[in-house]
């Protein structure tokens, strides 16, 4: 006699009798991590430890509470293995930089390899506050095209970020293609790198260090912002930022000339320059001091005037420099395998005034990317683009590697 909902009496009692013994059991446990994943935001491959079920039984009717305390989420982190050195296995070393040494590791909750970034702590300093702004910014930034802070491990001597391993970052990706990437694993790239920052500027988060080191990218062809050493969060504009800020090849000409009072648009200089080198397999602008860096600007942009940039000529670093006259140069003679759409496009983050680049936003729906399709902006912020059957990486002509140089240092995330 079936129920009202169509439910044929007696069918939860036949499914139990199926289930009884070690298979009940094992549906119980498969049940309750599930449940527990999905309370704790856990990733949905994590191996629970031996004995945490267990323990589970005495947490476990607190854990469903609503809500669950921060505490007692901390705890239940900290029991599963989480904020602690022992759960990762070091491989090798990637890098050592002033702060940090990167190594590769494995997760033994997932199997899976992990980045430990792991900082050294002064006993005067403590943290640096480039580990502090890059943790507290992080953990809040949830984007497929954004490195992954999976966990924080503290203790007396460092502080460990352990981050999602990606093969290789993009400085590397070009070395290994010969310094040629495909055309249109180019605009995969640049869409990617657009998509996160876009995200990023939603939340009033600016990058501030934009560089080929800092862009990783995996097997796939993912392309994910690291290094947010740099970053900051700007909730109002404000003027009191520093200017000593960004790789200076990829410093905007604003800052250069000692503005402290910007925004997003920091960030889109560097990715036109980004852009370019990825085209061209060379830096657009590889000056050694800011002197020669402004001058290699000028000399492509053409040195400004009042009529191209507004109160240019009251700025006394500028007129002390004392550049020669040069006429603007066309991007088009410089970037022969980038479409007249691709120019149109580049010449818009390469604005001398900051106010005037494009955002990241707005170029996502240049008509450089019309032919990667309408769906590819619409997805989640989590779901990667090749999640698309559209989207495709095209196989380079020099088959990058994934082995990588260990003692890099632009490795470091």
């Amino acid at each position: 006699n079936p129920r009202p909902g169509g439910e044929p009496q007696g069918s939860r009692s036949v499914f139990w009798f199926h289930c009884s013994g070690s298979n009940l059991q094992g549906v119980w446990e498969e049940q309750t991590k599930e449940d527990i994943n999905k309370r704790l935001s856990l990733p949905a491959d994590i191996r629970l430890p031996d004995g945490y079920l267990e323990k589970f039984n005495v947490i476990g009717p607190s854990l469903f509470e609503q809500p669950i305390s921060r505490r007692l989420h901390r705890v239940s982190l900290s029991e599963i293995g989480f904020g602690k050195l022992e759960t990762y296995i070091k491989l090798d070393k990637l890098g050592e930089g002033t702060y940090a040494t990167v190594y590769k590791g494995r997760s033994k909750l997932t199997d899976n390899l992990v980045a430990l970034k792991e900082i050294r702590l002064e006993h005067e300093e403590g943290a640096p506050c480039t580990a502090i702004r890059e943790v507290s910014l992080l953990k809040d930034l949830k984007h497929a095209n954004i490195v992954t802070l999976h966990d924080i491990i503290h203790t007396q001597k460092s502080l460990t970020l352990v981050f999602e391993y990606l093969d290789k970052d993009l400085k590397q990706y070009l070395d290994d293609c010969g310094n040629l990437i495909n055309v249109h694993n180019v605009k995969l790239f640049l869409f990617q790198l657009l998509r996160g920052l876009s995200y990023c500027h939603r939340r009033k988060v600016l990058h501030r260090d934009l560089k080929p080191q800092n862009l990783l990218i995996n097997e796939r062809g993912e392309l994910k912002l690291a290094d947010f050493g740099l970053a900051r969060a700007k909730s109002i504009p404000t003027k009191t930022y520093s200017n000593e800020v960004v790789t200076l090849w990829y410093r905007p000409p604003d800052i250069l000339l000692g503005s402290t009072d910007y925004s997003t648009h920091i960030d889109m200089w560097g990715v036109g320059c980004i852009f370019y080198e990825m085209v061209t397999g060379r830096p657009l602008f590889p000056g050694s001091t800011v002197e020669e860096e402004l001058h290699f600007i000028f000399k492509l942009l053409g040195t400004p005037t009042e009529h191209t940039w507004p109160g240019i000529s009251s700025n006394e670093e500028f007129v002390a420099y004392n550049y020669p006259q040069y006429r603007a140069d066309k991007l088009s003679n410089h970037t022969p395998r980038l479409s007249s759409e691709g120019v149109d496009l580049l010449s818009k983050f390469l604005q001398f005034e900051g106010k005037k680049r494009v955002s990241a936003e707005e170029s996502m729906s240049h008509c450089y990317f019309g032919n990667l399709g309408r769906r590819v902006k619409t997805l989640p912020d989590t779901t990667s683009i090749f999640s698309l059957p559209e989207i495709q990486l095209e196989r380079e002509a020099v088959r990058p590697t994934v082995s990588a140089d260990p003692g890099d240092p632009s490795l470091l995330i």
